[in-house]
């Protein structure tokens, strides 16, 4: 990471990350969808430590889950010291993204076969996450109409 993408005590930008993992994650989506796909969302992303200027920065994206047309991405962000080799976890994302066809709509994905316990556990995880998403917009729109009949929303 060069000196453009810091601010003034070296740390690298949280967005200058944001985007790169965003570029990860859709090219993992796009490896195992083979269309052409969007950033639905960003569930969560942590910083857990921060990445320094002149540090190595590694991006491992892998799809943990795929629905109808959907699927999410979590992306591992390690960050090297070139002159220690020093790797620390830095950051964790989850993406989801929808998959279009030719015509701009949402179209259907492979299903994802887990292979090994690791690949079950991020599928399991996933599931959660989406369940828990899922509930959340339901009861933000079901508030809306009972606390504010008539409201367009956001």
């Amino acid at each position: 990471m060069g000196i453009a993408d810091a601010n003034a005590s070296s740390d690298i930008h949280g967005g200058t990350i944001m985007k790169l993992v965003d570029e990860a994650a859709g090219i993992a989506s796009v490896r195992h969808s083979r269309r052409r796909t969007v950033t639905a969302s960003i569930d969560r992303m942590s910083f857990w430590v921060p990445i320094k200027i002149g540090q190595l920065v590694t991006f491992t994206a892998t799809v943990n889950a795929a629905w109808r047309t959907s699927m999410e991405v979590g992306v591992r962000v390690e960050a090297e010291d070139p002159r220690t080799g020093e790797i620390s976890h830095a950051s964790t994302a989850y993406l989801t993204f929808v998959a279009l066809g030719d015509d701009g709509r949402p179209t259907a994905v492979p299903a994802l076969v887990p292979q090994t316990a690791e690949d079950e556990r991020r599928m399991r995880e996933a599931e959660l996450r989406r369940k828990h998403r899922l509930a959340e917009r339901e009861a933000i729109e079901h508030g809306r109409k009972v606390f504010m009949p008539g409201s367009r929303a956001l």
